[in-house]
Protein backbone atom coordinates (compact mmCIF):
# COMPACT_ATOMS: atom_id res chain seq x y z
CA UNK A 1 0.00 0.00 0.00
CA UNK A 2 1.34 3.80 -1.39
CA UNK A 3 2.36 5.68 1.89
CA UNK A 4 3.86 8.90 2.03
CA UNK A 5 7.20 8.75 3.61
CA UNK A 6 8.93 11.64 1.98
CA UNK A 7 7.07 14.81 1.17
CA UNK A 8 8.12 18.22 -0.35
CA UNK A 9 6.59 21.36 0.30
CA UNK A 10 6.55 23.37 -2.88
CA UNK A 11 5.68 27.05 -1.94
CA UNK A 12 6.55 27.69 2.02
CA UNK A 13 4.76 31.03 2.34
CA UNK A 14 2.41 31.26 5.49
CA UNK A 15 0.58 28.05 4.49
CA UNK A 16 2.94 26.07 2.90
CA UNK A 17 5.42 26.96 5.83
CA UNK A 18 2.73 26.02 8.66
CA UNK A 19 1.37 22.91 7.27
CA UNK A 20 4.77 21.04 5.98
CA UNK A 21 6.22 22.15 9.76
CA UNK A 22 3.32 20.46 11.22
CA UNK A 23 3.74 17.12 9.02
CA UNK A 24 7.94 17.24 9.81
CA UNK A 25 7.45 16.37 13.12
CA UNK A 26 5.94 13.17 11.68
CA UNK A 27 7.62 12.65 8.81
CA UNK A 28 10.59 13.58 6.32
CA UNK A 29 9.88 17.03 4.38
CA UNK A 30 11.88 19.03 2.69
CA UNK A 31 10.62 22.83 1.66
CA UNK A 32 11.53 24.50 -1.39
CA UNK A 33 12.45 28.48 -0.19
CA UNK A 34 12.69 31.60 -1.60
CA UNK A 35 12.54 34.62 0.53
CA UNK A 36 12.94 33.00 4.37
CA UNK A 37 15.72 30.47 2.47
CA UNK A 38 18.47 32.16 4.65
CA UNK A 39 16.71 32.87 7.99
CA UNK A 40 15.42 29.00 7.99
CA UNK A 41 18.87 27.61 6.98
CA UNK A 42 19.94 29.55 10.19
CA UNK A 43 17.75 29.65 12.57
CA UNK A 44 15.01 27.23 11.56
CA UNK A 45 11.17 27.48 11.43
CA UNK A 46 9.32 29.50 13.62
CA UNK A 47 5.97 28.74 14.45
CA UNK A 48 3.66 30.78 16.85
CA UNK A 49 0.29 29.32 17.08
CA UNK A 50 -2.81 29.52 18.90
CA UNK A 51 -2.64 25.42 18.97
CA UNK A 52 0.72 25.96 20.70
CA UNK A 53 4.28 27.07 19.70
CA UNK A 54 7.12 25.20 18.53
CA UNK A 55 10.42 25.95 17.01
CA UNK A 56 11.36 22.93 13.85
CA UNK A 57 14.82 22.91 13.89
CA UNK A 58 17.15 21.82 11.61
CA UNK A 59 14.92 22.35 8.52
CA UNK A 60 15.30 20.80 5.10
CA UNK A 61 15.39 24.05 3.08
CA UNK A 62 16.34 24.31 -0.36
CA UNK A 63 16.88 26.44 -3.18
CA UNK A 64 15.28 24.56 -6.10
CA UNK A 65 13.77 21.37 -6.47
CA UNK A 66 16.63 19.55 -8.08
CA UNK A 67 18.49 19.65 -4.77
CA UNK A 68 15.13 17.94 -2.80
CA UNK A 69 14.99 14.67 -5.60
CA UNK A 70 12.55 12.50 -5.60
CA UNK A 71 9.34 11.88 -3.17
CA UNK A 72 6.45 10.47 -2.38
CA UNK A 73 4.24 13.13 -2.00
CA UNK A 74 4.60 16.87 -3.20
CA UNK A 75 2.13 19.24 -1.54
CA UNK A 76 1.21 22.64 -3.41
CA UNK A 77 1.12 26.10 -1.58
CA UNK A 78 2.11 27.84 -3.75
CA UNK A 79 -0.56 31.19 -5.19
CA UNK A 80 -2.43 30.20 -8.40
CA UNK A 81 -0.71 33.30 -10.29
CA UNK A 82 2.78 31.58 -10.46
CA UNK A 83 1.03 27.89 -11.52
CA UNK A 84 2.74 28.69 -14.32
CA UNK A 85 5.95 27.68 -13.08
CA UNK A 86 5.04 24.35 -11.78
CA UNK A 87 5.84 22.63 -15.10
CA UNK A 88 9.35 23.69 -14.52
CA UNK A 89 9.49 23.11 -10.75
CA UNK A 90 7.65 19.69 -10.24
CA UNK A 91 9.13 17.05 -12.50
CA UNK A 92 11.75 16.95 -10.58
CA UNK A 93 10.32 15.62 -7.12
CA UNK A 94 8.88 13.13 -9.37
CA UNK A 95 8.90 9.46 -9.39
CA UNK A 96 6.43 6.19 -10.41
CA UNK A 97 3.52 6.24 -7.64
CA UNK A 98 4.12 10.42 -6.83
CA UNK A 99 1.14 12.28 -5.56
CA UNK A 100 0.33 15.80 -5.51
CA UNK A 101 -1.76 17.62 -2.68
CA UNK A 102 -2.74 21.07 -4.09
CA UNK A 103 -3.54 23.51 -0.93
CA UNK A 104 -4.22 26.19 -3.33
CA UNK A 105 -7.70 28.72 -3.37
CA UNK A 106 -9.95 28.34 -5.78
CA UNK A 107 -11.18 26.52 -8.71
CA UNK A 108 -9.12 24.59 -11.60
CA UNK A 109 -6.14 23.69 -9.73
CA UNK A 110 -6.55 20.05 -9.96
CA UNK A 111 -7.35 19.85 -13.57
CA UNK A 112 -3.93 21.85 -13.98
CA UNK A 113 -2.29 19.67 -12.36
CA UNK A 114 -3.71 16.55 -13.97
CA UNK A 115 -2.99 18.03 -17.72
CA UNK A 116 0.51 19.03 -16.88
CA UNK A 117 1.79 16.05 -14.77
CA UNK A 118 0.02 12.93 -16.41
CA UNK A 119 -0.19 9.46 -14.54
CA UNK A 120 0.27 10.68 -11.41
CA UNK A 121 -1.75 11.18 -8.53
CA UNK A 122 -3.94 14.57 -7.88
CA UNK A 123 -5.30 15.35 -4.42
CA UNK A 124 -6.89 18.49 -3.18
CA UNK A 125 -7.06 20.05 -0.05
CA UNK A 126 -8.95 23.52 1.41
CA UNK A 127 -7.43 24.94 4.33
CA UNK A 128 -9.84 26.81 6.69
CA UNK A 129 -7.20 28.84 8.66
CA UNK A 130 -6.21 32.39 9.80
CA UNK A 131 -2.63 32.05 9.21
CA UNK A 132 -0.05 35.56 8.36
CA UNK A 133 3.76 35.31 7.54
CA UNK A 134 5.56 37.23 10.29
CA UNK A 135 9.62 38.30 10.24
CA UNK A 136 11.58 35.78 8.19
CA UNK A 137 11.44 31.99 9.31
CA UNK A 138 8.42 33.01 11.33
CA UNK A 139 4.68 31.76 10.94
CA UNK A 140 1.84 33.49 13.08
CA UNK A 141 -0.82 30.60 13.10
CA UNK A 142 -4.13 32.79 14.25
CA UNK A 143 -7.13 30.59 14.40
CA UNK A 144 -8.73 27.65 13.09
CA UNK A 145 -6.75 24.85 10.96
CA UNK A 146 -8.74 22.07 9.82
CA UNK A 147 -8.22 20.84 6.10
CA UNK A 148 -10.98 19.15 3.78
CA UNK A 149 -9.37 16.84 1.76
CA UNK A 150 -10.58 14.95 -1.16
CA UNK A 151 -9.59 12.86 -4.45
CA UNK A 152 -9.66 14.08 -8.03
CA UNK A 153 -8.37 10.71 -9.37
CA UNK A 154 -6.58 8.17 -7.30
CA UNK A 155 -8.85 7.71 -4.44
CA UNK A 156 -6.69 5.19 -3.05
CA UNK A 157 -3.97 7.23 -2.09
CA UNK A 158 -6.33 10.21 -0.29
CA UNK A 159 -6.59 7.82 3.34
CA UNK A 160 -2.71 7.48 3.61
CA UNK A 161 -2.41 11.34 3.08
CA UNK A 162 -5.28 12.56 5.45
CA UNK A 163 -4.31 9.84 8.05
CA UNK A 164 -0.43 11.51 7.79
CA UNK A 165 -2.18 14.94 8.72
CA UNK A 166 -3.92 13.64 11.72
CA UNK A 167 -1.16 11.90 12.67
CA UNK A 168 0.91 15.50 13.13
CA UNK A 169 -2.45 16.63 15.42
CA UNK A 170 -4.24 18.83 12.41
CA UNK A 171 -7.45 18.79 11.85
CA UNK A 172 -8.02 16.77 8.72
CA UNK A 173 -11.54 15.56 6.79
CA UNK A 174 -12.11 13.54 4.10
CA UNK A 175 -14.87 14.37 1.47
CA UNK A 176 -16.39 12.44 -1.14
CA UNK A 177 -17.12 15.47 -3.07
CA UNK A 178 -13.63 17.42 -4.12
CA UNK A 179 -15.94 19.78 -6.07
CA UNK A 180 -18.35 20.36 -3.45
CA UNK A 181 -15.27 21.13 -1.04
CA UNK A 182 -14.15 23.91 -3.28
CA UNK A 183 -16.82 25.47 -3.51
CA UNK A 184 -17.58 25.63 0.34
CA UNK A 185 -14.48 27.38 0.52
CA UNK A 186 -15.62 30.11 -1.84
CA UNK A 187 -18.52 30.68 -0.12
CA UNK A 188 -15.83 32.37 2.18
CA UNK A 189 -12.80 33.75 -0.07
CA UNK A 190 -15.27 35.15 -2.40
CA UNK A 191 -16.59 37.59 -0.33
CA UNK A 192 -14.18 38.17 2.59
CA UNK A 193 -10.93 37.83 -0.10
CA UNK A 194 -12.47 40.30 -2.30
CA UNK A 195 -14.45 42.98 -0.05
CA UNK A 196 -11.17 43.49 1.89
CA UNK A 197 -9.56 44.41 -1.71
CA UNK A 198 -12.61 46.37 -3.03
CA UNK A 199 -13.57 48.18 0.23
CA UNK A 200 -10.28 49.75 0.34
CA UNK A 201 -7.77 47.47 2.59
CA UNK A 202 -10.53 45.98 5.34
CA UNK A 203 -9.62 43.50 8.08
CA UNK A 204 -12.63 41.08 8.33
CA UNK A 205 -13.60 42.74 11.43
CA UNK A 206 -14.05 46.03 9.73
CA UNK A 207 -16.24 44.52 7.30
CA UNK A 208 -18.66 43.20 9.82
CA UNK A 209 -18.97 46.80 11.44
CA UNK A 210 -20.08 47.90 8.18
CA UNK A 211 -23.84 47.05 7.77
CA UNK A 212 -23.89 47.67 3.96
CA UNK A 213 -21.01 45.71 3.48
CA UNK A 214 -22.30 42.27 5.49
CA UNK A 215 -25.17 42.69 2.92
CA UNK A 216 -22.78 42.48 0.03
CA UNK A 217 -21.10 39.88 2.39
CA UNK A 218 -24.53 37.87 2.22
CA UNK A 219 -25.54 38.88 -1.06
CA UNK A 220 -22.06 37.18 -2.64
CA UNK A 221 -22.42 33.91 -0.45
CA UNK A 222 -25.78 33.40 -1.69
CA UNK A 223 -24.52 33.84 -5.13
CA UNK A 224 -21.91 31.39 -4.53
CA UNK A 225 -24.32 28.61 -3.17
CA UNK A 226 -26.84 28.88 -5.84
CA UNK A 227 -23.77 28.82 -8.33
CA UNK A 228 -22.56 25.21 -6.57
CA UNK A 229 -26.32 24.27 -7.04
CA UNK A 230 -26.38 24.55 -10.37
CA UNK A 231 -23.12 22.26 -10.18
CA UNK A 232 -24.65 19.69 -8.41
CA UNK A 233 -23.00 20.59 -5.50
CA UNK A 234 -25.20 21.08 -2.65
CA UNK A 235 -24.76 23.81 0.19
CA UNK A 236 -27.13 24.66 2.85
CA UNK A 237 -28.25 28.51 3.09
CA UNK A 238 -27.11 27.97 6.61
CA UNK A 239 -23.81 27.68 5.76
CA UNK A 240 -23.19 31.15 4.95
CA UNK A 241 -24.27 32.54 8.29
CA UNK A 242 -22.16 29.86 10.02
CA UNK A 243 -19.03 31.56 8.21
CA UNK A 244 -20.41 35.04 9.00
CA UNK A 245 -20.98 34.34 12.42
CA UNK A 246 -17.18 32.04 12.76
CA UNK A 247 -15.53 35.22 11.31
CA UNK A 248 -17.27 37.64 14.03
CA UNK A 249 -15.70 35.26 16.88
CA UNK A 250 -12.08 35.61 15.23
CA UNK A 251 -9.39 38.34 15.66
CA UNK A 252 -9.71 40.90 13.10
CA UNK A 253 -7.74 39.31 10.01
CA UNK A 254 -6.07 40.61 6.83
CA UNK A 255 -7.37 38.23 4.02
CA UNK A 256 -4.31 36.83 1.92
CA UNK A 257 -5.38 38.28 -1.20
CA UNK A 258 -5.20 41.57 0.74
CA UNK A 259 -1.83 40.73 2.10
CA UNK A 260 -0.73 40.44 -1.06
CA UNK A 261 -2.24 43.63 -2.85
CA UNK A 262 -0.91 45.43 -0.28
CA UNK A 263 2.34 43.93 -0.92
CA UNK A 264 2.27 44.96 -4.58
CA UNK A 265 1.88 41.19 -5.20
CA UNK A 266 -0.59 39.34 -7.57
CA UNK A 267 -3.73 38.45 -6.58
CA UNK A 268 -5.45 35.38 -7.31
CA UNK A 269 -8.18 37.21 -9.23
CA UNK A 270 -8.83 34.51 -11.69
CA UNK A 271 -8.92 31.54 -9.51
CA UNK A 272 -11.32 32.92 -6.78
CA UNK A 273 -13.49 34.90 -8.59
CA UNK A 274 -13.01 34.62 -12.59
CA UNK A 275 -13.48 30.82 -12.56
CA UNK A 276 -16.88 30.83 -10.16
CA UNK A 277 -17.91 33.64 -12.54
CA UNK A 278 -17.50 31.75 -15.58
CA UNK A 279 -18.72 28.62 -14.11
CA UNK A 280 -22.46 30.84 -13.10
CA UNK A 281 -22.25 32.01 -16.74
CA UNK A 282 -21.87 28.81 -18.49
CA UNK A 283 -24.80 27.11 -16.19
CA UNK A 284 -26.82 30.21 -16.48
CA UNK A 285 -27.19 31.87 -13.17
CA UNK A 286 -27.09 35.24 -13.06
CA UNK A 287 -24.64 36.64 -10.82
CA UNK A 288 -24.31 40.12 -10.53
CA UNK A 289 -22.61 40.89 -7.32
CA UNK A 290 -19.79 38.41 -8.30
CA UNK A 291 -19.67 40.63 -11.76
CA UNK A 292 -19.44 43.98 -9.68
CA UNK A 293 -16.78 42.43 -7.00
CA UNK A 294 -14.93 40.98 -10.16
CA UNK A 295 -15.13 44.30 -11.93
CA UNK A 296 -14.16 46.21 -8.49
CA UNK A 297 -11.09 44.37 -7.76
CA UNK A 298 -9.65 44.60 -11.45
CA UNK A 299 -9.99 47.83 -11.06
CA UNK A 300 -8.00 47.94 -7.25
CA UNK A 301 -5.24 46.07 -8.74
CA UNK A 302 -4.77 47.02 -12.28
CA UNK A 303 -5.34 43.83 -13.59
CA UNK A 304 -6.95 43.18 -17.16
CA UNK A 305 -10.38 41.80 -16.79
CA UNK A 306 -10.45 37.93 -18.26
Amino acid sequence: MWSPQRIAIVGSGSVGAYYGARLARVADVAFLMRRDLAAVRARGLEIRSVAGDFHLDPVAACASTKEIGPVDLVLIAIKTTANNRLPGLVPPLLKPGTVLLTLQNGLGNEAFLAEHFPGHGILGGLCFVCINRGEPGVIHHLAHGRVEMGSWNRPETLAPVAELFLKAGLDCQVLPDLGLARWRKLVWNVPFNGLAIAAGGLDTRRILDDPALVERTRALMSEVIRIAAALGHTIPVSFAEANIAGTREMEPYQPSSLIDHLAGRAVEIDAIWGAPLRAARDAGVAAPELERLHREIGAATGAAPH
